[in-house]
């Protein structure tokens, strides 16, 4: 099926639109999960990371519900599960989910609703 340009700005978003989602993405995950690691409580070089890859996702998975705020080390990890689907199972998107108390449903749902 051939979209328009103007159709597929509007299901993918604009630049300028992801930029502030990604923003408020961040602001949102590091509130929620009070500016620490959900695994160590550590507070300094933190990343928020898409629990499922912002490619996968409607609007590239700016939503609260997919993502978790992670120290650099626990990030390593949640990549190296992400991208080989082995290691340690707390880092699998399904524990991940279970952590901030989110789904895969959840998340692509609000992913969709993004504007």
């Amino acid at each position: 099926m051939n979209f328009s340009i103007k159709s597929k700005r509007k299901l993918m978003g604009t630049k300028q639109d992801h930029k502030k989602w990604r923003k408020q993405f961040n602001e949102d995950c590091l509130k929620r999960d009070k500016n620490k690691c959900v695994f160590c409580n550590i507070i300094e070089d933190l990343d928020v990371h898409h629990i499922t890859d912002r490619h996968d996702m409607p609007n590239g998975g700016y939503a609260m519900t997919n993502g978790i705020t992670l120290c650099s080390e626990h990030h390593i990890l949640a990549e190296e599960w992400h991208a080989t689907g082995s290691g340690r199972e707390e880092y699998s998107a399904n524990s991940l989910y279970d952590k901030i108390k989110s789904s895969y449903d959840k998340a692509y749902k609000d992913s969709q609703k993004l504007n």
